[in-house]
């Protein structure tokens, strides 16, 4: 004889009915409704073949069946919460990889690490650069920083910094003998591009500056080069305000002029949607989103 159990689903909708004698709290903890709760009781009652609950004067009772098997199962569902515990406990410890880019690794991870390995030392964090973000939550991967609009499937996002485009230079730069006191100032200078022209094209249209040509001046492949060069007044830079913030707050690099562009893309924390409550990942996102919202200009 086979010995079948009953719906999943109609079990955790009867142990929460029962621990609540109330359809409708248990509709409101398992996050569905009323008449599915009903539904679920209803097709349990017919798998077993007994009545489980009765309705008296608008109160809800356990028939003695009901009472017996609610006492049997509640405590299965405890152990299967402690088991759930404690598995989640042991992810808290162990290493973590990271995938992100070697410009968000250098100027911003790896300057604050410091901080997470005090508050964490359980957790060994693993740094992967990698030029392509996207894509990279690989099989050996526990999180990565992507870098775009937001818009991938299959994995959970959390968006870091609200991005803004901002001129940069060296202090020197700023005073020297080709001063920058005007945004128009900045045809005596190199413009420093990440990748293309493209963001100071546009920063120039939206500041109203058209005596400055912004298809001339070196182009490097990462923004943490940019960054770079500016410091060593090699000319201008159109840079990220999140990456550059180390430099700003050194004094290595000073922003000539307030006009800033918002940038349509942003970093995002990004992990699979089935490993995104594993304790160390979750002590990771909290401890990255609270150093963003303490950061965040």
């Amino acid at each position: 004889m086979s010995r079948r159990l009953p719906p999943l689903n109609a079990l955790k909708a009867f142990e929460a009915a029962a621990r609540h004698l109330s359809f409708t709290k248990a509709a409101e903890e398992l996050f569905v409704t009323q008449a599915a709760i009903s539904h679920q009781i209803k097709t349990l009652e017919e798998h077993l073949g007994l009545k489980l609950f009765l309705r008296k004067n608008r109160s809800l009772l356990l028939t003695e069946e009901g009472q017996g098997y609610f006492l049997d199962i509640k405590d299965i569902f405890s152990q299967l919460i402690d088991a759930t515990e404690k598995l989640l406990a042991r992810g808290a410890k162990g290493s973590l990889t990271v995938s992100l880019t070697p410009s968000f690794a250098i100027q911003w991870l790896v300057p604050r690490l410091s901080k997470f390995n005090e508050l964490f030392p359980d957790i060994d964090v693993r740094i992967k650069a990698q030029d392509l973000d996207e894509n990279s939550l690989t099989d050996d991967v526990d999180v990565a920083i992507y870098y775009g609009r937001g818009n991938w499937n299959g994995v959970q996002t959390h968006k870091l910094h609200t991005e803004y485009l901002v001129p940069l230079c060296s202090p020197l730069l700023l005073n020297g003998p080709k001063p920058l006191n005007s945004p128009n100032d900045l045809a005596n200078h190199n413009l420093l591009h990440d990748t293309t022209r493209r963001s100071w094209k546009a920063w120039l249209k939206t500041a109203g500056v058209r005596n400055v040509p912004a298809n001339t001046g070196p182009i490097f492949s990462h923004s943490s080069m940019v960054l770079q060069a500016a410091v060593h007044g090699q000319g201008v830079a159109l840079g990220n305000s999140v990456l550059a913030k180390p430099d700003l707050d050194a004094g290595r690099l000073v922003i000539p002029f307030s006009h800033s562009l918002e940038s349509k893309n942003a970093y995002y924390l990004v992990c699979r949607e089935a490993q995104a409550e594993l304790g160390k990942i979750v002590s990771f996102k909290d401890w990255m989103l609270s150093m963003v919202e303490q950061e965040q200009i």
